[in-house]
């Protein structure tokens, strides 16, 4: 069976090995060695390509014990899958094996090679670089070898030393690249995904700095989006307060993740994919008091109300975003000045963001209503369609203490009573439950 080495094309990495292959390494099916072990209700193991067509073919029975299956679950089998690799890492290791020449390089071993080339300063970069975005990134090649390769000896390390060179040239960018999809990918295990935390993390202040010129001076969309899942990545992996203020004392950094979230072109259209990789971010850090103003100063509450009003992204994070800016006085200005289009787009938006964004929704409200009583927001407040329905229905689910006070005495300033909210409530236009 062949197999995708990292250039991306089909190497027979497999091919000939009927010399000295455990019985036990093959799939029942094809009778090839296993490059994605499988197991069935039946506790028999395949390939996973190998039963898939025998299950998508409408089969409903073990094609070893052929007795049928009340699950046609697929288990992924760690463990022989692990004893397939180091197997044929051995046998490649031997020069005296009769398997070893028709052993192609291991993932690991592929990786070694253009690792060493990356890592030589006398040669570009950008190819091996590539090679290995595409690799990561297609879908045909198996978890386990993407794996293999992220946690390949030094290869964090390597990547990490591009990206901190000190332009923002192809090669930074290519190495973000492949940073971000071994930081983000959900293909890619959790312990090897904090490798790529660590080694952002050995000098968190030149990090910072590569991405944020990324950011703002990166040649596509793709490659600021690819910075900001990694600074995101960064962010969520690591609880140190010094990283997140490092983050968020950025200018550079913090207006770039604000331009993410605003138009991409010339007719104000939002990317869904940017605004998420913006937000995300911009969420995390919001929370670091020094960095309030600073983000209010940038655009930031325009930008999350702009999301909100047309639903391009995640109304949680949006409005987590903005009850962190009414903490400080410039926030609550920048919302109250344009009342007329905020306070509607958080009643509107924030029944639709979970029981975090409907929290944080009511927080927004609250402060501006009630605590500071901006008459342009309470009157913003008054004249939305259904937005109060919405704080009395709030009060009825299981949102915290907190809420339920903000929601209530909101509702007392405008002397809503249920009867009279809900006769006027449109149910089929705003779905509330589930949070």
């Amino acid at each position: 069976m062949g197999r995708k080495d990292v250039s991306g094309r089909l190497a027979a990495e497999y091919q000939g090995l009927e010399v000295k292959v455990p019985s036990l390494f093959r799939c029942p099916i094809s009778l090839d060695v296993m490059r994605s072990p499988v197991s069935l209700c039946t506790g028999v193991s395949y390939d996973r390509a190998s039963i898939q067509r025998w299950i998508d073919s409408g089969n409903s029975t073990c094609p070893a014990t052929m007795l049928p299956l009340p699950s046609t679950d697929l288990v992924p089998n760690l463990t022989l899958r692990r004893l397939i690799a180091l197997w044929a890492s051995t046998a490649a290791a031997s020069s005296s094996s009769p398997a070893a020449s028709a052993v192609g390089p291991t993932p690991a071993a592929a990786a070694a090679e253009l690792l060493r080339q990356i890592a030589d300063r006398s040669q570009d970069p950008c190819p091996a670089l590539h090679k290995l975005a595409a690799f990561l990134s297609d879908d045909d090649v198996d978890e386990f070898d993407k794996n293999a390769l992220a946690r390949a000896a030094g290869a964090a390390e390597t990547l990490v030393s591009v990206l901190r060179r000190r332009r923002a040239d192809a090669s930074v960018e290519a190495a973000v690249r492949v940073l971000a999809v071994m930081a983000a990918s959900d293909c890619i295990e959790e312990e090897n995904r904090k490798r790529v935390a660590t080694a952002l993390l050995s000098d968190a202040a030149s990090s910072v700095a590569s991405l944020a010129r990324v950011l703002r001076s990166g040649s596509s969309l793709e490659a600021r989006i690819d910075a900001a899942r990694l600074v995101d990545s960064l962010l969520l992996c690591n609880a140190r307060p010094d990283v997140k203020a490092t983050v968020a004392e950025s200018e550079e950094m913090v207006s770039g993740l604000i331009r993410l979230i605003g138009p991409v072109d010339g007719k104000g259209e939002l990317d869904k994919r940017a605004v998420e990789a913006g937000l995300s971010c911009l969420a995390t850090i919001a929370g670091t008091r020094r960095a309030r103003s600073e983000m209010v100063r940038l655009g930031a509450v325009p930008a999350a109300v702009r999301v909100l009003a047309t639903d391009a992204g995640s109304p949680c994070q949006a409005l987590r975003v903005l009850e962190a800016t009414v903490g400080c006085a410039e926030g609550r200005a920048a919302i109250c000045e344009k009342a007329d289009e905020a306070v509607p787009a958080v009643l509107s938006r924030m029944m639709k963001g979970g029981m975090g964004g409907a929290e944080a929704g009511v927080s927004v409200l609250w402060a501006v209503c009630h605590k500071y009583r901006d008459r342009r927001a309470v009157d913003a407040a008054a004249a939305s369609k259904g937005g109060l329905t919405r704080l009395l229905l709030l009060m009825q689910s299981g949102c915290s203490p907190a809420t339920r006070q903000m929601a209530s005495e909101l509702l007392k300033m405008f002397k809503v009573n249920a009867k009279s909210c809900l006769a006027g409530y449109d149910s089929e236009t705003t779905h509330i439950m589930p949070f």
